[in-house]
């Protein structure tokens, strides 16, 4: 079988699904982490590949960008696909000084003042929690691995937050004792679907700005430099039953 986004037949996508936004980093996993792999889709420049890593079958897939691409892209794995765990890993904006480039943030829950929910289900939710046994595999292969992550609340935006015309004036509509620690585009999307197709689903992120840091990474160090994050979510990947 295949949908209108994704010409994979049924059976090649592992039940265990990594998202990175860039179809190019989903290319730069599997090259430089996995033993073998297939491309198994690529319409619309989505590159899906599946292959083993540490004898663990995974699929690796871009989400493109955005609520209304991650929301497809997602939706299809979940419902057509078999899938039963998404980790999303990308970067994000800091929003608190205590982040610094390349720090890596796991969601709790993540808000959203778009109305992606609405829109999907007739449900006027804008809250939503990331599955709680994922986030707990992720931490604690994070420890047992010595690396560190910041664990909070997100903010997923309809827009590139840093384009904003006053982006406090979009934290002042945050609701109170919100407290986001980041900013991306996605993971609510991804988050929404797999509470309502019962699945689950974790989003990891790569600190690439913040408002309080001067500096901003290339796009060449967005693709490259975050493997510290994308070898989590790959170690946690194979910890899943």
């Amino acid at each position: 079988m295949s949908t209108p986004h994704n010409e994979a037949k049924l059976g090649e996508i592992a039940k265990t699904v990594i998202m990175p936004g860039d179809p190019l980093r989903a290319k730069y996993i599997v090259e430089t982490f996995f033993d073998n792999y297939k491309l198994v889709n690529q319409v619309r420049g989505i590159y899906t590949y599946t292959g083993t890593y540490k004898g663990k079958e995974l699929t690796v897939m871009a989400s493109g960008m955005g609520m209304p691409s991650m929301g497809i892209y997602s939706y299809e794995l979940f419902k057509f696909y078999d899938v039963e765990n998404i980790i999303r890993i990308g970067s994000c904006g800091g929003y608190i000084p205590e982040l610094k480039l390349f720090d890596i943030v796991i969601s709790e829950q993540c808000f959203s003042e778009g109305n992606y929910a609405l829109s999907l289900n007739n449900d006027n939710c804008h809250i939503v929690s990331a599955n709680n046994n994922l986030n707990s595999i992720i931490q604690k292969t994070a420890i047992q691995n010595n690396i560190g992550i910041i664990k909070g609340n997100t903010v997923c935006s309809d827009c590139f937050d840093i384009y904003m015309t006053d982006v406090n004036k979009f934290l002042e509509r945050v609701p109170k004792n919100f407290n986001p620690i980041s900013a991306e585009m996605e993971a609510f999307a991804l988050f929404y679907n797999a509470k309502v197709l019962n699945k689950k689903a974790a989003c990891l992120m790569s600190v690439v700005d913040s408002k309080f840091i001067k500096e901003v990474a290339t796009a060449e160090e967005r693709q490259t430099g975050l493997n510290n994050m994308i070898k989590l979510s790959l170690d946690s990947a194979i910890e899943i039953e």
